[in-house]
């Protein structure tokens, strides 16, 4: 498990296991989104299986699964997740994926996208092609 922190409150992975959550806990996060869709590659945790394990580390867990580009409906329901502060690991199988949803959300709330480009840029992940 490689967290990469894009704000003080949220960290981007690639898929996380289902035995990562305590640590992703005690780590001091409170909830995981992910943003894998189920069955996108075989032996890949489902997401009841992966919410389970979250609830079951007292972690808070929210399933906005993306296909591409993260869609408007998607985006809204990330930024949502976020609005309350509570400090939050994003996954997919890379964390592209996260990293760019969490990106939108914020430029829904006014952040300049080359903050979040460069942001994104110092956590491994390159959102040049991203629409901002």
């Amino acid at each position: 498990m490689t967290l990469r922190p894009l704000s003080p409150t949220v960290s981007v992975s690639a898929q996380l296991a289902l035995d990562d959550m305590p640590a992703v806990a005690a780590a001091g996060f409170g909830r995981v989104i992910s943003n894998r869709p189920d069955g996108e590659e075989p032996g890949q945790p489902s997401a009841s299986q992966m919410e389970a394990a979250a609830r079951d580390a007292g972690l808070a867990f929210v399933w906005v699964p993306v296909t591409g580009l993260p869609g408007s409906d998607q985006v809204a329901a990330v930024a949502a997740s976020l609005a309350d502060g509570v400090p939050t690991v994003m996954f997919c199988r890379s964390g592209m994926r996260s990293a760019s949803a969490w990106a939108m959300a914020q430029r829904l709330q006014g952040v300049d996208a080359d903050v979040l480009r460069e942001v994104a840029a110092s956590a491994g992940y390159d959102l040049g092609r991203v629409p901002l």
